[in-house]
């Protein structure tokens, strides 16, 4: 493969009327780039009424209108893009995040080898009127879809990007197939783990690829009101280790939790050891700090366990019904990917 010229694809994937004023905002930062994308795909996933509004929005501009002709959620809709991509570098966008002007420009720039195969950016949290809350300090920023502490701050190369800001080159859905249609979000349901099955079956299966986070791309996420309470803390990191525990089954424990353990180990440690002396020194913040950090890191093993060595759970089991349901059309996806090269 050769440095990916600047003609990009920008994906973005919607569910629901309730984030129209998101879409329209992410779309307009999308339309506002320092590199324009030479096809901007908007999917709606199976929800007739937005996909009236957005054709009647957008219907005739510069965005394509589609309708997820896959299995309902993130995955099916993220494959339906991408069979009708035609850029060389596909970079997807949530429906509820606005990119800075030189996101996309800074993804494409660092297809500057031909062994870059992926690339993903930074997505920056931004918190309701009431500011973060004190039990989600910055190395739990994950839980709302957001780049935390302990990651690279300058380019690097990582074993998985954030779904709210990543990019491939087109042509690895032709090499590795498309996203797993068994795994990933469906609406609210706060599972997913997609993109990072995918990154490591494509370096698992091309030898010498490689998956770059460049945090210059970098994208303003919203977070909702609800996504900012105990009781989602627990449902996230609980779904994380469901997430991860099907992951494992099917790229292996070692390659589905290399980078959690080291997570665990030096970054969640720190921030424990952090907060507890904000808390002996009089801040009752550090005590809801540390309890965040211990709630996620419990709920996320416990999910684990129980995926990896318990009767598997609902989740679980709906996720193996779809991925038996969605194999044919991510083949397909494949198939689609590589055509006309």
């Amino acid at each position: 493969m050769t440095p990916a010229p600047p003609d990009p694809t920008v994906v973005v994937c919607a569910y629901t009327l309730e984030r129209w004023a998101d879409l329209a905002a992410a779309l307009d930062g999308v339309a506002r780039q320092t590199l324009p994308p030479a096809q901007v795909l908007l999917v709606v996933d199976h929800a007739p009424a937005l996909l009236d509004r957005a054709r009647a929005t957008w219907g005739g501009t510069a965005v394509t209108v589609l309708e997820n002709t896959g299995t309902r959620g993130l995955s099916g809709a993220r494959n339906t893009a991408v069979a009708h991509a035609t850029g060389a570098v596909v970079a997807f966008l949530d429906d509820d995040a606005v990119p800075a002007t030189g996101w996309l420009g800074a993804l494409v720039g660092a297809y500057d080898d031909a062994s870059v195969l992926a690339v993903g950016g930074a997505a920056e949290p931004v918190w309701p009127a009431a500011g973060r809350p004190a039990h989600l300090p910055p190395e739990l920023d994950w839980v709302v879809g957001c780049s935390y502490r302990g990651q690279p701050t300058g380019r690097a190369d990582v074993r998985n990007l954030i779904g709210a800001s990543m990019s491939f080159r087109r042509e690895v859905f032709a090499l590795v197939g498309g996203f797993d249609e068994g795994a990933g979000r469906i609406g609210a349901i706060p599972v997913g783990c997609e993109e990072t099955e995918l990154c490591i079956r494509l370096t698992q299966r091309v030898p010498g690829a490689r998956v770059v986070l460049e945090p210059a791309a970098r994208v303003h996420h919203r977070v909702g009101e609800q996504r900012t309470t105990w009781s989602y803390l627990r449902a996230r990191s609980l779904a994380e280790g469901t997430s991860k525990a099907a992951m494992a089954a099917l790229v292996g424990g070692a390659d589905a939790t290399a980078t959690e353990r080291t997570y665990v180990r030096h970054v969640l440690s720190a921030g424990v050891r952090r907060e507890v002396a904000r808390g002996l020194a009089g801040d009752r913040d550090g005590w809801r700090a540390a309890a965040g950090i211990a709630t996620a890191l419990g709920a996320t093993g416990y999910g684990y366990l129980r995926g990896r060595l318990g009767p598997a759970p609902a989740t679980t089991r709906a996720a193996r019904a779809a991925r038996t349901a969605g194999a044919a059309r991510t083949a397909g996806t494949a198939r689609t990917a590589g055509a006309g090269r």
